[in-house]
């Protein structure tokens, strides 16, 4: 982590609430009324409708690495985002968050201050607006983000549906900034990975010309961390067994890495026989 940076003059703010209870929707409005400058929501840095630094989470084509994403686990997405922060201090930051604990989160990895204030979606929104986003979001699994159609475009990996038309009551001068999103994927609910499907992923990035039997694979998890250690036959078809156990290596840790959003720390393989 790049902790070289000195972001101790920024005063942060925290806007809470569940998922889909309206609080992208609200956002810039919240900051206009508290007189903040910037906003992160969901791996973004944002003003006034504009992508400052950062990678949005719903760029992300599954859920487990939409949540690394919003929280910075990602090294090079922090330093964008802490090294922006740092060249162009705000005097005041908003982070959006579903909970106290992901704002903690937030704020340890980019070497932020603790929120001097939370604001919670039920001090701005009455419960029949948060149950009408509610109802939109379970509906339509379309999603809100703060920005101008025009940012979106360049950072969003999913279908862009349209400008917002308001579903809370009134109309916020600030909806014209918001922008309506559909990611590939759903944020509702918990995911969890068993061990069985990581094995079956293996097996199935296992499958190559050169793989003639997989005779046993040992998989570890250490939170969100994989090692595995794989015993296989090989066909050398071409290609020196060095060479393939080096391809089947770099195809797993990054098959693996992208499909379930895990660190993979270590993949061991070992050929058992070699067939010409």
């Amino acid at each position: 982590m790049n902790s070289s940076h000195d972001l101790s003059s920024i005063k942060v703010f925290a806007f809470v609430g569940p998922a889909g209870t309206g609080k992208s929707h609200r956002a810039t409005h919240v900051a206009r009324q508290n007189g903040i400058d910037f906003i992160i929501d969901d791996g973004l840095v944002i003003s006034r409708g504009r992508i400052l630094a950062g990678r949005s989470a719903k760029s992300e084509v599954n859920r487990l690495r939409a949540i690394k994403r919003a929280i910075f686990e990602y090294p090079e997405h922090r330093d964008e985002v802490m090294n922006y922060l740092a060249e162009h201090p705000p005097e005041k930051l908003m982070i959006l968050a579903t909970s106290e604990g992901m704002i903690e989160k937030i704020t340890a990895r980019l070497c932020l201050n603790p929120p001097e204030r939370i604001i919670n979606i039920t001090d701005v929104s009455t419960p029949e607006e948060i149950e009408a986003a509610l109802r939109e979001r379970r509906e339509k699994k379309q999603h809100v983000v703060p920005v101008a159609k025009a940012q979106i475009e360049q950072n969003f990996a999913g279908k862009l549906v349209s400008q917002i038309r308001g579903f809370f009551k009134g109309r916020d001068k600030d909806e014209s900034r918001n922008t309506i999103v559909k990611p590939l994927f759903s944020f509702n609910g918990k995911v969890t990975i068993g061990s069985d499907a990581i094995l079956e992923m293996t097996r199935k990035l296992l499958d190559s010309e050169h793989v003639k039997r997989i005779r046993e694979i040992d998989l570890e998890t250490f939170d969100d961390r994989i090692e595995l250690s794989i015993e296989i036959d090989l066909n050398l078809v071409g290609k020196s067994a060095l060479s393939i156990a080096k391809t089947l290596q770099k195809k797993i840790r990054t098959g693996l890495s992208y499909f379930t959003g895990m660190e993979i720390r270590r993949v061991n393989i070992k050929v058992n026989e070699i067939f010409l």
